[in-house]
């Protein structure tokens, strides 16, 4: 176990000094004034993924249509919860006036707890269904981010753009290189054009 250990340390240390060596050595490209004010040092960029989301027209657009489905699901389920809650009470009331047989009443409360279950069932599938449909909806968000982000390139020219947001891995980033807003409004501008 040592021995891996010591051979990983020398295969990471050589990795690292000959990194070293190609970057101050190698064959450099001089830098232009026009890429220095264009392309920050590294060539890195980010965008905060919360701000350009929750401000995105597809993601608005997208999000009152789940809450319209989630609005039915739910009118759905309060109708059939207040079929079954009627059920239950003339159940109860014809048992305690004594206006069935016994028979008929297990007959009755069977068919009440079948419908409780189909209740259950119900609401299971609903509330699965909408979180499907979300997450669906959030990869569908970040799928037409990224394509942007590539078919767009050369406007951006960035050799890396990160994404930050709240518990990301980038958990510090110099202002100057917040892209976010011109990558928003590139964003919204081609999401409108392609929505008329």
């Amino acid at each position: 176990m040592k021995k891996l250990s010591v051979i990983l340390y020398v295969i990471l240390f050589l990795a690292v000094a000959g990194l070293y060596l190609l970057y101050f050595t190698g064959n450099r490209k001089t830098v232009t004034e026009e890429n220095v004010s264009s392309v920050p040092a590294g060539g890195i960029a980010y965008v905060n993924i919360d701000t350009i989301i929750f401000k995105f027209d597809m993601f608005t657009d997208r999000r009152e249509d789940l809450l319209e489905k989630q609005k039915k699901a739910e009118a759905e389920l309060t109708a059939k919860g207040t079929q079954y809650e009627r059920g239950a009470r003339d159940y109860q009331d014809k048992v305690n006036k004594g206006l069935v047989t016994r028979a008929t009443a297990a007959q009755m409360e069977q068919a009440l707890l079948q419908q409780q279950q189909e209740l259950v069932n119900l609401r299971d599938q609903l509330q699965s269904n909408l979180m499907e449909e979300e997450q669906v909806m959030n990869r569908q968000i970040i799928e037409y981010i990224t394509t942007f982000l590539e078919a767009n390139k050369g406007e951006y020219n960035y050799q890396y753009i990160l994404g930050k947001s709240f518990g990301s891995v980038v958990l510090y980033s110099d202002g100057g290189l917040d892209i976010s807003q011109r990558v928003l409004e590139g964003l919204n501008t081609k999401y409108q054009t392609e929505k008329k």
